[in-house]
């Protein structure tokens, strides 16, 4: 399937679907979204996201709803993508949406603005064609979490990642973003 970029009515529309066939189904699905998918969503930095990175929560029957959701709505079959798994840190910092916003048969969590910040740290992934990398998320987080300096953002991300050495380029990053608040 083409590539199509999931806007937030779209994230929303997939969410709502897979929460009623969840429902109809009588299991609810905790869904913990990272990424593209907090920031298009959640924060509304960004227009689009290429697929929602989300551990799902149980995991055999959500692959399986997520499936026909694809099907239903005409996304590509990864749309929901659980390849975040091997990023995450051994303790998360996790916070649920309002319970509801997306039917019965849903509960969404997505992460601390700090312990995303970590995660995109420690990523920190360059701009390529077609693909925004890590940078402008990063930014934006230092300029949301009001970060003053990089020994800060630093202080964050080995919180969650102490055994993992910020790397030069992810200082860079944050030490322009600190220098454009001021």
């Amino acid at each position: 399937m083409p590539y199509e970029s999931l806007s937030r009515n779209r994230i929303v529309q997939a969410l709502r679907r897979l929460g009623e066939l969840a429902h109809e189904q009588k299991v609810t699905l905790e869904i913990s979204l990272y990424g593209g998918a907090v920031f298009t969503l959640v924060y509304g930095s960004r227009d689009a996201t290429k697929d929602v990175d989300a551990v799902v929560r149980p995991s055999e029957i959500g692959q399986t709803l997520a499936a026909k959701v694809a099907a239903e709505l005409g996304l590509p079959d990864d749309w929901l993508n659980d390849d975040v798994k091997q990023f995450l840190a051994e303790k998360e910092a996790k916070r649920s949406l309002p319970e509801g916003d997306f039917g019965d048969g849903i509960r969404i969590v997505i992460p601390t603005a700090a312990y995303l910040l970590a995660m995109k740290l420690r990523a920190c992934r360059p701009p390529l064609p077609g693909y925004a990398g890590d940078y402008g998320d990063i930014r934006f987080l230092v300029q949301k979490m009001g970060i003053g300096s990089v020994d800060e953002a630093e202080a964050i991300h080995d919180k969650f990642f102490p055994h993992d050495a910020l790397t030069a380029e992810a200082r860079e990053v944050v030490k322009g973003a600190v220098q454009a608040r001021t």
